[in-house]
C-alpha cells in the first residue's frame, strides 16, 4: 500500500468526521458512558482490525479510548488507515 501525501491526508481527512492527522498518523479519541462499553467498543474493533489485517494503536483508560492509524509497512498514513478509520466511526457510531 502507498504511503499518502500530506495534501492528499488533508483532503480526505476533511470527511472524516473527528480525526486528526498529525505525528504521521491520523488520531481520534472517545469518551464512552463506562469501561464496558469502551471495552464492547474495542472488541468490535478488534474483530474488523483481524479482518483487514491492520491494527491501531490505542490506549484504554477506563472509559477513554485513544487511537492512531499509521501503516507501518508504508511509513504512514494510507488508504488502509481512512478504510478502518471510517469503519470505527460506524462502530462507534460518530454523530454529526
Amino acid at each position: 500500500m502507498k504511503k499518502l501525501t500530506d495534501l492528499e491526508i488533508e483532503k480526505k481527512i476533511e470527511s472524516l468526521q473527528d480525526w486528526d492527522y498529525y505525528e504521521n498518523g491520523l488520531h481520534t479519541d472517545f469518551e464512552f458512558d463506562n469501561f464496558k462499553d469502551c471495552m464492547s467498543a474495542m472488541n468490535r474493533i478488534a474483530f474488523e482490525c483481524e479482518a483487514l489485517n491492520h491494527h491501531p494503536e490505542w490506549k484504554n483508560t477506563y472509559n477513554k479510548l485513544d487511537i492512531k492509524l499509521t501503516t507501518h509497512d508504508a511509513g504512514g498514513v494510507t488508504l488502509l488507515d481512512f478504510k478502518l478509520a471510517t469503519i470505527i466511526n460506524q462502530i462507534v457510531e460518530v454523530e454529526e
